[in-house]
């Protein structure tokens, strides 16, 4: 397969595409960070995508190192307001903070893959990975955030190690949340949350590993 950049957006009929020119400009942005060019039509491609639709989407757009982009739409049904989902750590697999390329989305997931076949989708719906340093870094496909005793959101800064996500850097421009170096201990007894611009903030709690260690 061809080493392709991605964006995943939602699409709500009578709203549009969400965060559509974030989505935009980060493409954008890998593609000189990486050498591509620059998305050829994709505005088009997305428009005609979903013409029509009724009902919530979610459109994947690939690019390829020639601006070449593609769109793919699939049914997308939102993430339920009480769901809170099981999080578990990866124990073998590992991110490097100093490998930038895991800074952009890309077709080059090995690591997400590898760390979400360490759990069934019964024992976990999330998975973090941690770098080098035992420092949090991301899930499998989503950015992730802890409660501070001030209320604010904290989230791993891109020093870690991750992709800068379209909702993680919109809550940072808000004022919701803020970068901070984060380790397994401090994910105890704080409000845990994992997201992303596609599904939004989600409510978490984290299963601990050694649970699977139980006789």
């Amino acid at each position: 397969m061809d080493f392709t950049l991605i964006e995943t957006l939602r699409f709500e009929p009578g709203t549009g595409f969400l965060r559509l020119d974030q989505h935009m400009r980060r493409l954008g942005r890998s593609a000189d960070a990486l050498g591509f060019r620059q998305p050829v039509k994709a505005d088009a491609a997305l428009k005609d995508a979903v013409n029509g639709a009724q009902t919530p989407l979610r459109v994947r757009l690939t690019m390829n190192f020639r601006g070449r982009v593609e769109v793919t739409v699939t049914p997308f049904e939102p993430v339920a307001e009480n769901t809170i989902w099981r999080i578990r750590i990866a124990q073998k697999t590992r991110l490097r903070s100093d490998d930038a390329l895991y800074r952009h989305k890309t077709s080059r997931r090995e690591p997400y893959e590898a760390a979400r076949a360490e759990f069934s989708p019964e024992e976990a719906d999330e998975v973090l990975l941690l770098n080098e340093r035992g420092e949090i870094c991301e899930g499998s496909f989503t950015n992730v955030f802890v409660q501070g005793a001030d209320g604010i959101l904290m989230t791993p800064p891109l020093s870690s190690g991750l992709l800068p996500g379209i909702l993680r850097a919109d809550l940072i421009r808000e004022r919701k949340a803020r970068a901070e170096v984060l380790k397994p201990e401090n994910l105890h007894g704080r409000p845990l949350f994992v997201g992303n611009a596609l599904r939004g903030l989600i409510r978490a709690e984290l299963v601990e590993a050694v649970e699977k260690a139980v006789a």
